[in-house]
């Protein structure tokens, strides 16, 4: 990036306060993805995501604004460390709905079968790896039962559709709490950036 778009890209950010909406959606890294309100799909209305590249125009996300009436406890009583984890499931997304992932800020993987959905944020996908996370550090985490996959070429057939507001990634954005209000919140500020392109 040269320096006459990073400075734009941090006043643009500055200006709205929030993650700059990207001039094109460029699906080569990770973005965050805001329903629009024509979305009306009842899996996905109203939702905020965070999507990665698999490679081969394939994605994988997670819905980070939909929490559950579940905790791990009530999930798992038996699991001693899941009693003391306060904060809701959140619904991942429609696959795997059954498993149970930890979306986690750090700067090195959790180890495992984990992914780097973007810098300072990973994804642990097997059992042992979460356990660990609940065990050892479930303040920082989020935990999401299911994920959502896009075949090749789906995203981005799904933003030409115009589906989506596309946002760079943030991982302090995806992991706030509480997240009520928060698709308001960057529904209003991707329209106002939509606006005044």
């Amino acid at each position: 990036m040269n320096a006459s778009k990073a400075l734009l890209t941090l006043a643009t950010t500055l200006l709205l306060g929030w993650p700059a909406m990207l001039p094109a959606a460029d699906l080569s890294g990770a973005v965050v993805l805001v329903a629009k309100p024509e979305l009306s799909d009842s899996v996905y209305r109203a939702t905020i995501l965070i999507a990665t590249p698999l490679g081969r125009d394939q994605h994988v996300g997670f819905i980070i604004n939909r929490p559950t009436p579940y905790t791990l406890g009530k999930m798992f009583p038996d699991h001693g460390p899941s009693q003391k984890v306060v904060e809701p499931v959140y619904l991942g997304g429609p696959f795997n709905s059954q498993a149970i992932f930890a979306l986690v800020p750090q700067r090195e993987s959790p180890g495992g079968t984990s992914i780097e959905l973007m810098p300072g944020l990973y994804a642990a996908f097997d059992g042992a790896t979460v356990d660990g996370i609940i065990e050892s550090q479930p303040e920082q985490a989020r935990f999401v039962a299911g994920l959502v996959a896009w075949r090749p070429g789906e995203l981005q057939e799904e933003i030409k559709r115009g589906l989506w507001h596309v946002l760079e990634p943030d991982a302090a954005l995806v992991l706030r709490k509480p997240t009520e209000g928060l698709w308001e919140e960057l529904l209003r500020r991707s329209e106002r950036a939509a606006n005044a392109i």
